[in-house]
């Protein structure tokens, strides 16, 4: 391996840390207030699998190592929304282990077709098990199944309650974000899912005795964006501590899609739907505080796994897509339409 030339003898080798972080870009035009309070948002879709859970997966199965869980042969199985199976798919298999994915059928048919070429057979559970994406405790459940029926075959790492989905960002996001703002960040945004991400990060700072508010974006009820989830549906998960978190902030999950909309048209960040509601819960809380400081918004991943709910979710995207429906084009939306939801 050479960093400096960028030169490596594995994929894996890309995987982040302090010395190989993530990049982090300055928001110009969407800044709500850039005068007082600079606006950085961490592009974890640059991870070598296209997101932040290829932390998680790196911690989740090097602790399956150390315990001597991850025998020679054995196949992983985890029940996943999309990113999480991906990365672990892809890391898997670098090693030598084949995957089985429990997934809800409500994921996007891209992020099911990526789990396939990183790797993964599918098991598609029915939504009637799991009514919203990558939630309920059918899926979770049905690994459970495979992994206690068939110990000798399966083993898996649970990224709803080990402790090494924390720690994954307790070692690498947080120290990253540290080094790159010279530990000036004074505001974290992060969305709510397994909570691996938001704890680990929030025990960074705490630990550092930094005083950084932990701002959690969660998306109204009835969502569709997988592997988002609000309070309501955290029973899944064992790894959120309420204790760390110093707001949980709600926005109306259709503005997911029209700020990730924003943020390619305006910034240039092919931002996925996840980002796009983290921003907005960003925008709102400068907006009300006006505070003066350095914030950062983790932003999971890109849009390119989600072009069909963004089409759906703004009909001006699927116009002119064939020679019997081009024309003239739709006039641009403006930017931060809606921003009254």
């Amino acid at each position: 391996m050479n960093r400096d030339t960028r030169v490596y003898d594995s994929i894996l080798e890309l995987l982040p840390d302090e010395e190989n972080p993530t990049p982090m870009v300055r928001l110009a035009r969407m800044s709500p207030d850039p005068g007082r309070f600079e606006l950085f948002a961490k592009l974890e879709w640059m991870n070598p699998f296209g997101s932040v859970k290829d932390r998680a997966a790196r911690a989740l199965l090097r602790d399956l190592g150390e315990k001597g869980k991850l025998r020679p042969g054995c196949e992983i199985v985890e029940p996943t929304s999309g990113n999480t199976g991906i990365s672990l798919a892809a890391i898997a298999g670098v090693l030598g282990h084949r995957m089985l994915a429990v997934v809800p059928d409500k994921i996007p048919e891209e992020k099911k077709i990526l789990l396939k070429i990183a790797g993964a057979e599918l098991e598609v559970v029915s939504d009637a098990l799991c009514p919203s994406p990558g939630m309920g405790d059918g899926s979770i459940n049905l690994a459970k199944t495979h992994a206690k029926a068939e110990p000798e075959r399966y083993v898996m790492p649970n990224q709803y309650e080990n402790e090494a989905n924390v720690r994954a960002h307790l070692e690498t996001t947080g120290p990253e974000i540290w080094r790159q703002t010279e530990g000036k960040i004074t505001h974290l945004f992060a969305s709510l899912g397994t909570c691996g991400t938001i704890t680990g990060l929030a025990r960074f700072f705490r630990q550092k005795g930094a005083e950084v508010k932990i701002i959690a974006v969660q998306p109204s009820e009835g969502h569709d964006v997988p592997g988002l989830r609000n309070v309501a549906q955290l029973e899944v998960s064992k790894l959120f501590d309420a204790d760390l978190v110093d707001e949980i902030f709600e926005i109306d999950y259709e503005l997911a899609y029209s700020r990730a909309f924003d943020l390619s048209r305006a910034e240039g960040l092919l931002a996925g739907p996840s980002a796009g509601l983290i921003y907005e819960g960003a925008r709102r809380v400068i907006e009300r505080d006006r505070p003066e400081g350095l914030g950062v918004m983790i932003f999971p991943d890109n849009v390119f796994k989600y072009t069909a709910s963004m089409a759906r979710h703004i009909p001006t995207l699927g116009q002119g897509l064939s020679p019997a429906d081009s024309g003239p084009s739709p006039p641009p939306q403006p930017i931060l339409k809606g921003a009254t939801k």
